[in-house]
């Protein structure tokens, strides 16, 4: 049966439209209900940041506990649930009246987030792959990239045709029918239900990967070590520098290509992270993945430095190409890297951990970007923190034990 088409791809394939709607609504989407909570109600760009940061933190603590919450109710029941919450919250957004009406809509939304976002991906995928994970993840991660490319130009059309709230209500039907009926229909916890194991493997005998009564320990015992924070510290550092310039992607290249150039520049490098990602996934099975996860920031850093030159079309589409390759890598690479280095009991605790920290840092990337192009009157010295940030990532990573000295240390 193992050389029979293996059911782990539909399992994939499910992931993949959890992620292009978790992450098309509740990440990409955001740009989207900020600018425009921002044009309807005249509220400042503090007053409808600080939610989100609210939004992100939140859903970094939920992250961090959502192992378990799989391991006992399994994906369907999680991913059902987290599409109901967030389906609720971004059909509520289209009524809110008031600023502190945003804080509890977000906070719910954050529920959602923290069921289907990087971490949940993972967890998903763990039990039905092992030689072929880094092509699994990486495939199911591209539904999230895509949901930049088409999510977010979607919505902005649906909004401008019928209008914010009823936009948000379309929106979320569509994205609380879609998970339910792949939640239910497709999502299954373990190959060995299927009499398999991960690859389409015969099985290897009792299930692996039961974390009730050992995570707490597992996960004090992780923080303890420099094994784990190599693969936290570097990620959380450069995807607060990514999601900063992301944030503010287009107001940064504006001035330099006006409005349909800066739409397309964000195309550009959505879809740049596409082709990234995906190349990555098929090579990253035969490769070190931490010299990878260096290579990925030293080249964002490259297109940073780009970025921040004195402007013109040729170094803004070129910076953003550049930064692009990386944007998906960063959220898909410490998964696999945990997954080489870690025994496989463990992964699914570790990697709700680390995208947890990950996300707490992250969530105050923007602010960091507003804060620095304030001061300096320009993009350019918020670009060059940026760069550091990714230069002092790249080295870190380099500096973590690998598999060898792990299989020592165990």
């Amino acid at each position: 049966m193992s050389a029979r088409y293996f059911y782990g791809w539909n399992v994939v394939g499910a992931t993949f439209v959890m992620a292009l709607g978790s992450f098309g609504l509740g990440f990409y989407g955001i740009a989207v209900y900020v600018a425009t909570l921002q044009q309807l109600h005249g509220w400042s760009a503090s007053t409808v940041s600080a939610p989100i940061t609210a939004y992100y933190v939140a859903g970094a603590l939920l992250t961090a506990a959502i192992a378990g919450v799989y391991e006992r109710f399994g994906p369907r029941v999680v991913v059902a649930g987290g599409a109901v919450c967030m389906a609720a919250s971004i059909a509520a957004l289209g009524g809110v009246g008031r600023p502190w009406q945003l804080y509890p809509v977000f906070l719910v939304m954050s529920v959602g987030w923290g069921a289907m976002s990087g971490a949940a991906i993972n967890i998903i995928l763990a039990p039905w792959f092992q030689r072929r994970r880094g092509l699994a993840v990486s495939l199911a991660f591209n539904g999230a990239t895509l949901g930049g490319v088409i999510v977010v130009p979607a919505l902005i059309a649906l909004v401008g045709w019928l209008g914010f709230a009823r936009a948000l209500t379309i929106a979320a039907l569509v994205l609380l029918v879609a998970l339910l009926v792949i939640a239910t229909m497709i999502m299954r916890t373990r190959p060995e239900a299927l009499g398999l194991g991960p690859d389409g493997d015969p099985p290897r005998g009792a299930p692996i990967g039961s974390a009730a009564d050992g995570d707490r320990r597992w996960r004090r015992d992780a923080l303890r070590t420099w094994r784990f924070w190599s693969v936290s510290a570097p990620f959380a550092l450069g995807l607060a520098a990514q999601v900063g310039v992301l944030t503010h992607l287009v107001a940064l290249v504006t001035p330099a290509l006006g409005a349909g150039g800066a739409a397309r520049a964000v195309s550009l490098t959505t879809a740049a992270a596409l082709v990234g990602r995906l190349a990555t996934g098929f090579a990253i099975d035969k490769l070190n993945r931490r010299l990878v996860a260096s290579a990925t920031l030293i080249v964002q850093l490259a297109g940073l430095a780009l970025l921040a030159r004195e402007p013109s079309a040729a170094s803004v589409y070129a910076g953003c190409t550049l930064f692009g390759l990386g944007v998906g890598n960063l959220t898909t690479l410490p998964g696999l890297i945990l997954a080489v280095e870690w025994p496989r009991e463990r992964f699914s605790v570790l990697v709700g951990l680390v995208v947890g920290i990950n996300q707490l840092t992250f969530a105050f990337g923007p602010s960091l970007v507003g804060v620095v192009r304030d001061r300096a009157g320009t993009y350019g010295a918020a670009l060059w923190t940026c760069a550091l940030l990714e230069a002092i990532s790249a080295a870190l990573i380099l500096l973590g034990p690998g598999p060898a000295e792990e299989a020592r240390e165990s």
